[in-house]
This record gives C-alpha cells, structure tokens and sequence, in this order.
C-alpha cells in the first residue's frame, strides 16, 4: 500500500483549523485528507509545532528542514520519497499517489467561508483538537 506523509509547519493545533484567521487552503487540504483515507488511503500529517519528533526521526524530512528551512513546507513524502514542497497537495495529486479514482468535490467547499469554518471546526473538536490553543475553545 502506498504511505503518503505531510510534514506541515508549524500550527496552533493538529489541524490548523483554529483562531479568527483560519486559512481556507487548510480546510480544503483537511477535508482532501480525510476523503483520501476514508477511501482506504494512509496518509498522515505531522505538524512542526505539535509533533517535531516526527520530522526528527525521518532523515527525508529532516534533512529538507535544514536545508530548505520551514518556510518550505510542507514537504510531501509518498513511499519515502519527496514528490511535493511549498504548498499542500489537491485532491487529485492525493487520490493519484494514493491510487484511487478522483472524487467529485464536495458540497462543503462550496459554502460560504463562514460555514465551511464552522463545519471544519466542529470536525477538528470530534477529533480531539478543541485543546489546540491551550484549552480555549478556539478550533
């Protein structure tokens, strides 16, 4: 099976999804993420500031981290190797690294962005990330 890896900069939580300031490409990309693996894809994401053991503990990571700095993330990993650095992968890219067919996009994306933060934010407290910003309701 294909593993798929995203080593992120550094967020103020899990998701990114978190404070007034919330960056529409990181819903896009969480929602991307989780379609993939419910189809049966692995794909994992690790965040600078929340799991920096991850990127210490893989040489391709930590390598580009000290080469490239963390304004280069993220780097994507497929199977070990680099396929992607500087911004988060589509839909498309991940369905095709994952080998699955491209689904259609998401009603969800297609609401107005005070919607689609609610909904990503009431996703990222399902998941454990309402502690993101020390424990304030903020995600």
């Amino acid at each position: 099976m294909t593993n798929i890896q995203i080593f992120e900069p550094g967020l103020c939580c899990g998701t990114g999804i978190c404070g007034v300031d919330v960056d529409q490409q990181l819903i896009t990309f969480s929602a991307d993420m989780d379609w993939v693996r419910t189809e049966g894809g692995d794909v994992a994401r690790f965040n600078l500031a929340q799991e920096p053991l991850a990127f210490a503990e893989n040489d391709t990571a930590r390598t580009f981290l000290h080469t490239a700095g963390e304004e280069g993330l993220p780097v994507v990993l497929v199977n070990g190797a680099t396929v992607l650095t500087g911004r988060y992968p589509t839909r498309a890219e991940l369905a095709r690294w994952a080998g699955l067919a491209v689904a259609p996009v998401p009603a969800a994306r297609l609401l107005p962005m005070a919607t689609a933060t609610a909904t990503a934010a009431a996703a990222a407290t399902e998941q454990g990330d309402s502690a993101c910003c020390g424990g304030t309701s903020c995600c």
